[in-house]
């Protein structure tokens, strides 16, 4: 008899300890809700899947190959109108030809800004320009000090 008995409390407080910690449907709607009105609320950067980030960690400016990408962001601001960050851009060398080539990191100043409706989700909008500034005194050869690229819609 003690058996049944055992299975039946290891039943009951597996149970338990599931559905604490599961959210309440309430609370996961809620929290669900709170990130699409801070998504909404402002602008967001579209990365290489068509994905919306705000303050993204990372992200390809190479969506084709991943050739170039930032890294170790950390946004200072984050508005309606514009957001700024550093961190450290990564670019291939490509030498001798880019799948032998070498990563190598040079710091920036990344600013997002021209915010536009997004075609995808109209009621959203997205940053459509991103323009780096090489601060640490180095960036890649060939590249101006400031470099700006259209993100696509």
């Amino acid at each position: 008899m003690r058996g049944p008995v055992v299975w039946t409390a290891i039943t009951l407080w597996t149970g338990a300890l599931l559905a604490a910690a599961m959210p309440s449907a309430a609370g996961a709607s809620a929290a669900a809700s709170a990130t699409a009105t801070t998504v909404r609320s402002r602008p967001v950067l579209v990365d290489c899947t068509s994905h919306p980030n705000v303050q993204p960690r990372d992200f390809i400016l190479a969506c084709g190959d991943g050739n170039s990408r930032l890294g170790g962001l950390r946004w200072s601001q984050w508005g309606t109108n514009a957001a700024t960050a550093v961190g450290v851009n990564a670019v291939n060398d490509c030498k001798p030809y880019c799948a032998a080539g070498r990563f190598h990191s040079y710091a920036v100043a990344v600013r997002l800004d021209r915010p536009e409706p997004w075609k995808k989700h109209p009621g959203l909008k997205h940053f459509t320009r991103i323009v780096l500034t090489y601060t640490g005194g180095s960036r890649p050869d060939g590249f101006p000090q400031v470099v700006t690229y259209p993100l696509g819609n």
